[in-house]
């Protein structure tokens, strides 16, 4: 954050936030460990079984991390949405019925996907300040591997379109992965966010699209590793 200096100490890296909705899955799993645990005290061959339990429970937690980041001070930046590779570098149209409608049909935008293995972090964050004037749930309930291209329509996805602090529109789709099973929104129609701020996250192993504002082309290439509200995928006109 602005004004903040990044802790690059051990424990920031061995314990870093978490967020709430990791600790549904993440108690759970640290009180079977430590039940185990116990148990060992009074029959030891349920020790073998308390450790590896103890580091799935870490990994878990971990799954959830949600360190803080720090935008660059270049207000016409796109940032990524996400943690993760890019996939996907290809002109198309808006998504489902934001591609409907008449202010859009037909009209081509550049799409960035970055897919986020199961080891990133799984918080998404907004490109740019902005007002969310539509979000739209999609349960198709599919499960390909979120790199494939078929994923953007056949998989579990949420779509978002936002007018960006200077007029021009473009969209952002959370797409459910091989593995992932739920699509956990944190934002809603109207709400308006500024760059970087949290709006939602994916459990275990997804992709997030971005469909540039029209006349706007990536900067971003198909390999670059992105780091979600700090590294740029593009510049507003």
């Amino acid at each position: 954050m602005k004004g903040e200096k990044p802790d690059f100490s051990n424990r920031y890296y061995l314990f870093p936030p978490v967020n709430p909705e990791g600790w549904k899955f993440g108690i759970p799993a640290l009180a079977l460990a430590a039940a185990f645990a116990a148990a060992s005290c009074f029959i030891p061959q349920m020790a073998v079984l308390s450790i590896p339990l103890m580091l799935l429970a870490y990994g878990i937690v971990l799954f959830f991390r949600d360190p803080e980041r720090y935008p660059p001070d270049d207000p016409s930046a796109i940032l990524s949405p996400a943690d993760g590779r890019v996939c996907m570098v290809e002109e198309c149209e808006f998504p489902d019925s934001f591609g409907e409608m008449d202010e859009y049909k037909g009209v081509k935008h550049w799409r960035v996907s970055i897919f986020m293995s199961v080891f990133d972090v799984h918080v998404n964050r907004m490109p740019t300040d902005g007002t969310v004037l539509k979000k739209e749930y999609m349960a198709a309930g599919r499960f390909f591997n979120a790199s494939l291209d078929k994923a953007s329509k056949e998989n579990e996805r949420c779509n978002y379109l936002v007018r960006a602090g200077n007029g021009q529109v473009y969209a952002v789709v959370q797409i459910a992965g091989l593995v992932a099973r739920r699509i956990v929104p944190q934002v809603e129609d109207g709400q308006v966010k500024s760059r970087a701020e949290r709006f939602g996250l994916i459990r275990f192993g997804s992709r997030l699209d971005v469909y540039l504002p029209e006349g706007v082309k990536p900067e971003a290439l198909v390999g670059q590793t992105m780091v979600a509200g700090e590294s740029v995928i593009a510049h507003l006109r």
